[in-house]
């Protein structure tokens, strides 16, 4: 793991842990709550990946680091809830930034278990929406993952970027970049515009 994808990790983690912690506004919940969301929020995605990928120890068992980027977006979260709140779109802007690095993140640890590139794009999905849907089934709402908005196709659309972009030979690092900013702002832009996948229609 290099520097850069290890900083972003880390820096995925803390985002998503903010996120899960600020999910808690409408339930009033106190430090416990906000730290229980928070922490399934930002490991449960990748937790998730290395069980099906039988890599062991997970992540967050293996580096105490992981441990301390949740508290601390944990402790962000909480205690700056009034501030981050009154933000436009916060909660949203931190569950994409978490989404556009777990989701790379999670096809180069796949990839360095030998798998298939198909297989390796899924796992990238997998690591960045699970964490969400874990959070939003803990909090009583309908999981994102099935809202109409584009959330686990921009991650989808993001790991295929990225495994084009590696088959050509683009760097390690650039492409990781590259490929989190196509997320981060697919996610955004679609959210901004409305777009959203056609809808099954039932017939009458």
């Amino acid at each position: 793991m290099t520097v850069l994808q290890y900083s972003l990790e880390l820096i995925g983690t803390f985002f998503f842990a903010i996120s899960g912690s600020l999910a808690i506004r409408d339930n009033h919940d106190d430090l416990f709550g906000a730290g229980f969301t928070g922490f399934i929020t930002a490991i449960g995605g990748g937790t998730l990946r290395d069980i099906m990928l039988g890599a062991y120890p997970l992540v967050w068992i293996g580096d105490i680091n992981f441990l301390y980027a949740i508290f601390a977006g944990v402790l962000v979260g909480y205690f700056f809830f009034s501030f981050l709140i009154q933000l436009r779109r916060t909660f949203l802007f931190f569950d994409s930034v978490g989404i556009s690095f777990f989701t790379i993140l999670g096809v180069e640890k796949a990839l360095s278990l030998g798998v298939r590139p198909e297989i390796a794009a899924i796992m990238g999905m997998f690591s960045a929406v699970m964490g969400g849907v874990m959070r939003d089934t803990l909090i009583n709402q309908i999981p994102v993952l099935f809202r109409k908005e584009i959330y686990a196709t921009a991650c989808l659309a993001g790991a295929v970027l990225y495994l084009a972009l590696y088959r050509f030979g683009v760097e390690r690092n650039t492409n990781l970049i590259i490929s989190s900013i196509f997320i981060l702002a697919f996610r955004l832009l679609a959210v901004k515009y409305k777009l959203a996948l056609p809808s099954l229609k039932r017939s009458s």
